[in-house]
């Protein structure tokens, strides 16, 4: 598995990861199986929320052992982002999750709390060893200048926003602004929610095209597209080890530019949003 430096001065982390939205419906031994095999094939980027459940507590006991060989991403819920409530509901997930420390910590979306105040609690928490760095989610250009301008250069080591094939948005301002910063970009549904491209349309007879050249499956080449902005690390979820298999897979898989030429036309980016989509 490769690997790219997450933000300015970052530690090294796969380019592929590991998504656990929803990881706790379902199989349980299943989503850790999964996991297990995720992280032995080196995606090693493990994100999860509060917001998600029990999947801190999937993730607890699919990486007992094995802390260590993680990076750990958790997030705050805007409600819960104020100073004090920043730090303790990071006190909480790092008992849900069994661990002394995040790798990293995210405010999940803007909320009604000042910026100012998430800051000073993610920065309390630096200095108490009990998060590594700190990130949001789901922040648009505009968002992230006035995040800059409370916390300052080389402070924030990741924005994590929604990115596919047929959601382009991000390429417009978003990217751009933290290949400028040193931001890390981290692709959320990757693969869309219940929304990639069917094997009849024009775009999945494309992807299939490409990937039969590659002897790869369409949605590594959907990754591997994704993954080629330098500051890109797409998390796709897997509910089993033979999909995660699949997903780690395409941390290998380099296209060449005319075939990111032929993605570009097939899935355009189209007009800039007036607003950034979520999830």
């Amino acid at each position: 598995m490769k690997t790219k430096q997450f933000g300015k001065g970052g530690p090294d982390v796969s380019v592929i990861g590991q998504g656990t939205w929803y990881l706790d419906r379902g199989d349980r031994k299943g989503a850790m199986a999964a996991l297990r095999h995720g992280i032995e094939l080196g995606m090693t980027h493990i994100d999860t929320a509060e917001m998600y459940g029990d999947a801190e507590l999937v993730i607890a006991d699919a990486i007992a052992d094995i802390r260590d060989e993680v990076f750990l991403v958790s997030k705050v819920l805007p409600s819960n982002a104020s100073r004090r409530g920043t730090i303790t509901a990071c006190e909480r997930s790092l008992k849900r999750l069994k661990t002394d420390h995040l790798d990293c910590y995210l405010l999940h979306w803007r909320g009604s709390y000042a910026l100012s105040e998430t800051v000073a609690a993610f920065e309390e928490l630096k200095r108490a060893g009990k998060i590594r760095s700190w990130g949001v989610s789901n922040f648009d250009a505009d968002d992230l200048d006035e995040l800059l301008k409370v916390a300052g250069e080389g402070k924030i080591a990741c924005n994590q926003v929604l990115y596919h094939l047929k959601e382009r948005a991000i390429e417009h301002a978003v990217i751009p602004w933290c290949a400028r910063h040193g931001v890390a970009v981290v692709a959320y549904s990757p693969f869309g929610h219940n929304d990639f491209p069917p094997p009849s349309s024009a775009g999945g007879k494309l992807l299939a095209k490409i990937a039969a050249r590659y002897k790869a499956t369409p949605r590594q080449v959907a990754l591997s597209f994704l993954a080629r902005e330098t500051p890109v690390f797409p998390i796709p979820k897997a509910a089993s080890a033979e999909h995660a298999a699949e997903n780690a897979a395409a941390g290998a898989l380099v296209l060449d530019a005319a075939e990111i030429e032929e993605l570009d036309a097939a899935f355009p980016r189209g007009a800039k949003p007036r607003s950034l989509p979520m999830l």
